[in-house]
């Protein structure tokens, strides 16, 4: 059954050098499953990697996912770089092993919102159905 409305289309990315993805590759099949476009870009990518994959793929959302502890250096310059290139739209979102006092931290850094273990595919999913729907009605009212 059609909407008449384009999926979401997310990237999902691990940054750094985190060799561990087995959560990512999860999250990713509930996101195609729940019907959006997912592009994963795989393992140890830069943030200017996964900014540039994210342009040319004209994603609404940028799903990162650090194990590794790095998290405080390598989401914050993703936003960077999407600010530079005048795509500071498209959602950024965390997930891994990040501990609760980092996480108001990455919010005040331009992340929208991080997953920590535990967190059901759903609570993804409907975060993100919600927050790009915002942005196509904000765009729609311009």
């Amino acid at each position: 059954m059609s909407t008449g409305r384009r999926p979401e289309r997310v990237l999902i990315a691990k940054p750094g050098l985190d060799g561990h993805d087995r959560g990512a590759k999860v999250l990713a099949l509930a996101l195609r499953d729940a019907g959006m476009e997912v592009i994963y870009t795989g393992l140890r990518q830069t943030p200017e990697k996964i900014v540039q994959t994210a342009i040319q793929e004209d994603v609404d959302v940028i799903g990162l996912s650090c194990l590794s502890g790095a998290h405080m250096h390598l989401f914050p310059r993703v936003v960077e770089l999407l600010r530079e290139q005048g795509a500071d739209d498209i959602l950024v979102i965390g997930g891994g092993i990040i501990p609760k006092s980092d996480i108001p931290k990455l919010q005040a850094l331009g992340i929208a919102a991080v997953f920590g273990p535990g967190t059901s595919t759903q609570e993804v999913i409907d975060f993100i159905r919600s927050r790009v729907q915002d942005k196509r009605t904000e765009r729609r009212e311009e």
